[in-house]
């Protein structure tokens, strides 16, 4: 059994599972931007400018004329590491807007998420179905880098509104879905006798359990390290016993079985779900 149905639908897109948010369409950065082929610098020591100044002088040369920027606070916590980016939110009058961009400045890989005040409220509401906040974290929990006429501060309100609403609840059909997919995933990983393929389904196993279990408490979810972010947030005591058996199929199965019981249970046989058209 595999992670797609006999009928070839994709349970995990059709179960919200896409990757972080984008802002929009990714577009070509302006010429004279120093971008590199790998675009990250290299680990080591940090010597790049402090992060706020070297968002705020992208600002000033490319969007003199926006409305509000905000700096994703990730780059500015004690989690900052030397190929750590900078999240920036631009609200322009651009009508080019919505859109994504990555560059480099001045050694910063740089993601910008250029927006404007009319779409804005679409992508937080994207961000919510999916339960992936990143745009409203940015902007609520970010640094405002400019604010010219008080948009930055009444997006900053929208923005600690949709996380204090939080995600939507789970609906039954979700639910399903979701304990069809790990049900699956167990029975493949008791049978499995391959090492590689038992650690491919271990991950995943790890993976669909720590989402359930955010799902079951109406958390939000995330992608890579995310996820895990998340679940620390919300279950710490899970988080560190995934970790733990990560490597170690019994122990995993143990843990997804005891997070399935608080959604129902297994579910394979009678499992239906109707296709897209």
């Amino acid at each position: 059994m595999g992670r797609e149905s006999e009928t070839g639908m994709d349970l995990r897109a059709d179960a919200g599972m896409d990757q972080e948010p984008d802002a929009g369409l990714d577009r070509e950065a302006d010429a004279g931007l120093d971008r590199e082929a790998d675009g990250r610098t290299d680990p080591g020591a940090d010597t790049r400018m402090e992060p706020e100044a070297a968002a705020g002088a992208l600002i000033g040369e490319r969007f003199p004329a926006a409305r509000a920027a905000f700096l994703g606070g990730g780059v500015l916590s004690a989690r900052r590491t030397p190929t750590s980016d900078l999240d920036i939110v631009m609200l322009v009058d651009d009508p080019a807007a919505p859109y994504r961009e990555s560059v480099r400045w001045r050694d910063w890989p740089v993601e910008l998420f250029v927006q404007r005040t009319d779409t804005i409220g679409a992508w937080f509401a994207k961000d919510t179905a999916k339960r992936r906040p990143s745009l409203a974290r940015m902007c609520g929990q970010g640094v405002i880098l400019a604010d010219a006429d008080g948009t930055g501060a009444a997006i900053r309100e929208r923005a600690l509104a949709v996380l204090d609403a939080g995600p939507p609840p789970l609906t039954p059909a979700e639910l399903d879905r979701r304990r069809y997919g790990l049900t699956d995933l167990l029975d493949d990983l008791a049978g499995s006798s391959d090492p590689g393929e038992t650690a491919v389904i271990c991950w995943n196993v790890l993976c669909e359990t720590a989402e359930l279990a955010l799902l079951l408490a109406r958390g939000w979810l995330g992608s890579g390290k995310w996820l895990l972010r998340e679940l620390r947030a919300a279950d710490s005591r899970l988080a560190d016993e995934l970790i733990a058996a990560r490597e170690d199929p019994g122990g995993l199965a143990v843990l997804a079985d005891g997070v399935l019981a608080r959604a129902g249970g297994r579910l394979w046989a009678g499992y239906r779900q109707a296709g897209r058209p």
